[in-house]
């Protein structure tokens, strides 16, 4: 069975089309620019060369209809009809409150994801624009909606509830939500299978740190805390977003500098984090270098990026009572040898002890504490492309 997976932003639209039978990729690529002049398609299929095709894109239904031309092209296609593809899984950031599991799409679906458009301003119109091009170019075929929230569902309420006025719950659905689920869900079950822990007694921590970051605390599969918010914008220090902040501080600012609301959220979302701090970039590496050459400001940020990832590796230790292993993944967590030794140098009280000729390794599936460290570190390369496609298999086979 052949599942194409598809995550649409405002401007942009990226795709993964999997064989099921063994979960490999037989091609993906990037729509970018649609809607902007120079709109541009970059496909990449598996065994053959990549594409570039420049071709304006004015709309999300051109931009579905150009993947399945190239999909099906005779030089760099890799299927004879389209009707080869069983299902299209779409990541869609927000359900509320309203699903806790992968669902397939109808006309009650697209009406919840309408409903969270103030929840998920970005992303949610982009995530319906695309299934409602897919429906138009391959009717009949089963679109499955796959929740970046669903994962964090299971959290108690004395984990989202926010200790404001009640009657904000009530009106809104003001509480946290959490972010990053499919990667969560994807590295939590890997984590249990690849480190050999019991899935019934487990108790897992999983940092995915990368330009956006987010923890979660993971007891025995089921998600019971996590770092992000009713937005992405709470928890870790990011590449561009605050993370945790004294609300007063965006009163103290906007007064000082007459600005209003939505111009400071901008300013927390896009302008600050390790670019904020730094001056430099949002980017961790160019951060790195600048503090390897002796800017100051640069090793600051850096330095409270990963004592924020600490202090939440502590307190979701305490709150589950103790923990089993502790994995790294996406960009920084995948890639930084440097960031995962300096955060594991501060858990010793955990019996931590990390192996350094493990811990060179980049990118790939690595035990990297010692075998007598009483927890078990590990680096888990993310794929939430692969969980939607396993969510979509699931729900159509």
């Amino acid at each position: 069975m052949k599942i194409l997976v598809i995550n649409c932003g405002s401007s942009s639209l990226k795709y993964q089309l999997f064989d099921m039978t063994d979960e490999s990729v037989m091609a993906k690529g990037l729509c970018e620019r649609i809607g902007i002049e120079g709109s541009k398609l970059t496909h990449k299929p598996t065994g053959k060369e990549s594409c570039v095709i420049e071709k304006p894109m004015p709309d999300h239904k051109v931009a579905v209809n150009l993947v399945l031309e190239m999909l099906l092209d005779k030089t760099y296609g890799v299927i004879s009809d389209v009707k080869e593809i069983s299902a299209v899984g779409h990541r869609v950031l927000h359900a509320g409150q309203k699903y806790c599991t992968s669902v397939i799409v109808n006309d009650d679906v697209k009406s919840v994801i309408r409903e969270c458009f103030d929840l998920g301003p970005l992303h949610n119109p982009a995530n319906l624009i695309g299934i409602e091009a897919v429906e138009a170019a391959m009717p009949g075929t089963p679109n499955v909606a796959v929740w970046d929230t669903a994962f964090h569902q299971t959290m108690p309420e004395k984990a989202y509830m926010y200790a404001i006025p009640h009657e904000y719950y009530e009106k809104y659905g003001i509480r946290k939500y959490g972010f990053h689920g499919t990667s969560h869900a994807f590295v939590s079950k890997r984590a249990i299978e690849f480190g050999n822990l019991d899935p019934n007694n487990s108790k897992v921590i999983v940092c995915h740190l990368g330009n956006g970051g987010s923890l979660s605390a993971v007891v025995n599969g089921k998600c019971i805390d996590t770092s992000m918010g009713l937005t992405p914008l709470e928890g870790l220090i990011m590449g561009t977003r605050s993370g945790d902040i004294d609300p007063s501080v965006i009163q103290f600012i906007a007064n000082k500098e007459g600005k209003d609301i939505n111009e400071m959220i901008t300013m927390l979302n896009k302008k600050s984090g390790v670019l904020g701090m730094s001056g430099v970039s949002s980017d961790f590496r160019d951060v790195q270098k600048a503090a390897d050459e002796g800017n100051h400001n640069a090793e600051v940020a850096l330095e409270a990026f990963k004592y924020r990832v600490i202090k939440y590796i502590g307190a979701y230790t305490a709150a589950m009572d103790g923990v089993d292993a502790i994995v790294f993944t996406a960009g920084v967590g995948e890639n930084d040898k440097r960031t995962r030794k300096d955060i594991c140098s501060a858990l010793t009280f955990l019996g931590i002890k990390i192996d350094d000729a493990a811990n060179d390794k980049r990118g790939e599936e690595v035990v990297i504490s010692t075998p007598d460290s009483k927890v078990k570190v590990m680096v888990i390369p993310t794929n939430e492309e692969l969980k939607i496609a396993q969510e979509t298999l699931e729900l159509v086979k």
